[in-house]
């Protein structure tokens, strides 16, 4: 299935789809509001801020799976998001990114490897998918690479 084809939804409900991002690189991040990642919002926004202009956005997944680390509602994410970290970049509907209900998504992302050759399950929050603008995923980043990490910021700019 193309990334372009799978129907997703924003996180008011909203149908969208990674083809509203055609022709834009799309760094596909599952986030979460308690975890000890969480400080990379800051990063994720700030790389919005810097390539947005450009036909870049970061597209945030929240997801409940790792330790029960995203637990509240639509509404909690945005004004968490948007009050703590000033998120301007999109956020999608709450979504499973493994196990019997991963969303469909990220049965797409999960087949591609890191850097080490590695693909399958996503480990934690914050783990990183890298989309050119043509539907395709060129880098998939652990999530203990920061968003402002060389090895992300580098592959963003050769997109842009």
């Amino acid at each position: 299935m193309a990334l372009y084809d799978i129907p997703l939804k924003t996180l008011t409900g909203e149908p969208t789809s990674l083809a509203d991002y055609r022709d834009h690189a799309v760094l596909v991040v599952n986030v979460a509001s308690k975890c000890g990642l969480t400080p990379q919002y800051a990063g994720l926004e700030r790389l919005q801020k810097e390539y947005g202009e450009r036909g870049f956005t970061v597209l945030g997944v929240p997801c409940n799976q790792f330790a029960g680390q995203e637990p509240g509602s639509a509404d909690e994410i945005q004004t968490f998001c948007s009050a703590t970290y000033g998120v301007t970049f999109p956020l999608l509907e709450k979504a499973d990114v493994n196990g019997a209900d991963r969303h469909p998504l990220y049965s797409e992302l999960t087949q591609i490897a890191d850097a080490d050759g590695e693909a399958g399950d996503i480990q934690w929050n914050f783990e990183k998918f890298l989309v050119d603008g043509d539907g395709r995923v060129v880098a998939r980043f652990r999530p203990r690479t920061t968003p402002e990490d060389p090895a992300v910021t580098g592959a963003i700019e050769k997109l842009l």
